[in-house]
């Protein structure tokens, strides 16, 4: 039996099959991650003199979420991420957002030019955190690569061959390239 976490890293992949696609994401996803912790890097209360900003809190829950999804490649994770956010902090807003904003340009991108499928966040919202530790197992891989995808979607009633067409016929807002 597979676990939750296998299907979850199994379905994200189904999603992440062209070259182009996978390259825009290494360079994409960290950069949405460095301006959002530089966008949150606001003081929310002081422990002993120093400031506990949302960006700390939400790398605390985060960091969680990756320990369940694998623990190896989680630890190594929250190392990268807590290097990320000592410098996101020191960023001004505007080069935050800058980077926030050029980071998701590469995901659209990388999904309608490219794979010409839907994001794998719009099927499940689980997968905005598998995304990272995806994107960090390419360069220290420590999580299989290769999973029968179909066989563990299934429990999840997922169609792993699902494209952005199939999406503009349900109406989705976020279908930015029709086929």
């Amino acid at each position: 039996m597979h676990s939750t976490q296998d299907r979850l890293w199994a379905d994200y992949e189904t999603h992440h099959r062209a070259g182009g696609n996978k390259v825009c994401h290494m360079v994409g996803i960290p950069l949405i991650i460095a301006g959002l912790l530089g966008l949150l890097a606001i003081p929310v209360t002081r422990v002993s003199s120093m400031p506990v900003e949302v960006s700390l809190l939400l790398l605390l829950v985060a960091g969680g979420a990756y320990l369940w999804l694998d623990v190896k490649l989680g630890l190594v994770m929250i190392a990268f991420s807590v290097l990320l956010y000592l410098g996101a902090r020191m960023l001004s807003w505007p080069a935050a957002l800058g980077l926030f904003l050029v980071g998701w340009v590469f995901q659209f991108i990388g999904h309608g030019v490219y794979e010409k499928r839907s994001p794998a966040f719009l099927d499940n919202l689980a997968h905005l955190l598998v995304g990272p530790l995806w994107v960090l197992n390419h360069f220290v891989p420590l999580k299989a690569q290769k999973l029968e995808t179909d066989s563990l979607c299934a429990p999840f009633n997922l169609n792993p061959r699902r494209s952005l067409y199939n999406f503009k016929t349900k109406g989705n807002p976020f279908q930015l390239y029709p086929r």
